[in-house]
């Protein structure tokens, strides 16, 4: 049995914003769909009014995403075939806690180091967490998505 191909979506409020503190918080390379979004408009199977124009380029106004910059993708789309993130605009704001969250682990005795650097990025400390099992620092993203540093 072949294991399933999956990426993780994510609702945003600025899709494209997300995606590009993401990229920063992971080390991750943000996708380029310039290429895709053009040939699709030049073709009539996109209305120009589901794009936009995001760092100089041409992009899905809905939809940004970001992959793990060693994982396969397809070149003509530059969309991610592996690890992968897509955030999706969402009309809705964010109301509750999540119930699935990001971990981003540090390199050993670096949390702090990758805290403050998280946080020059947008990120905000929630709280921290020491329990008997361990440790780790509860941070919210841009948009107040909750994701853990250990």
């Amino acid at each position: 049995m072949t294991a399933l191909h999956w990426k993780l979506v994510i609702d945003a409020a600025d899709p494209h914003t997300q995606a590009a503190f993401w990229a920063e918080a992971l080390r991750y390379r943000q996708e380029d769909h310039s290429a895709l979004v053009e040939r699709l408009l030049g073709l009539g199977a996109a209305p120009p009014d589901a794009t936009t124009t995001h760092a100089g380029r041409l992009a899905w106004r809905d939809l940004a995403a970001v992959r793990h910059p060693d994982d396969p993708f397809d070149p003509d789309s530059d969309t991610g075939l592996g690890r992968r993130l897509l955030f999706q605009r969402v009309p809705e704001p964010k109301t509750v806690k999540n119930r699935l969250h990001i971990d981003v682990h540090s390199a050993p005795g670096e949390r702090d180091a990758e805290v403050a650097r998280l946080e020059s990025l947008g990120a905000a400390v929630l709280r921290r967490v020491a329990e008997p099992g361990g440790s780790w620092v509860v941070m919210t993203d841009p948009e107040g998505n909750e994701f853990c540093v250990h």
